[in-house]
């Protein structure tokens, strides 16, 4: 979780699961990975974004199901507060699209329940442009 300049960094995923929704960045790790190296790879990836990877924010379970209640995906969701370093924010990888959002502005992005909260964390715990 991005916040630079008193706004969060968002994208809208161009994949399943949440095709074309609005969420935070991230992704899955690499086989040796560590999380904060994943963190930093999969913002660059998506984003164009280079981030320090700070302080945990909270660590939750995503389960999807599908029409017959088979599970389709189970993610343990990791997330952090991230400094932004240096680059641009566009869509890259499976995004299709990327913005900037006051938290007050949350709202218009139909966001999880989950990505709310966790964001509002961000927030909370974000001071000035430092982690």
């Amino acid at each position: 979780m991005v916040i630079h300049e008193g706004r969060a960094l968002l994208i809208k995923r161009g994949s399943e699961p949440l095709k074309d929704q609005w969420s935070i960045p991230g992704g899955t790790l690499e086989l040796g990975e560590s999380i904060q190296e994943g963190v930093r790879r999969e913002l660059l990836e998506e984003t164009g974004i280079e981030v320090q990877v700070g302080e945990l924010i909270e660590v939750f379970d995503r389960i999807f199901r599908d029409q017959a209640g088979k599970i389709q995906y189970h993610f343990v969701i990791v997330d952090y507060l991230c400094k932004k370093i240096s680059g641009e924010a566009h869509p890259a990888s499976d995004v299709t699209d990327t913005a900037w959002v006051q938290e007050e502005d949350l709202w218009n992005y139909k966001l999880t329940e989950a990505a709310t909260r966790v964001i509002r964390k961000a927030f909370a715990l974000f001071v000035g442009d430092g982690l």
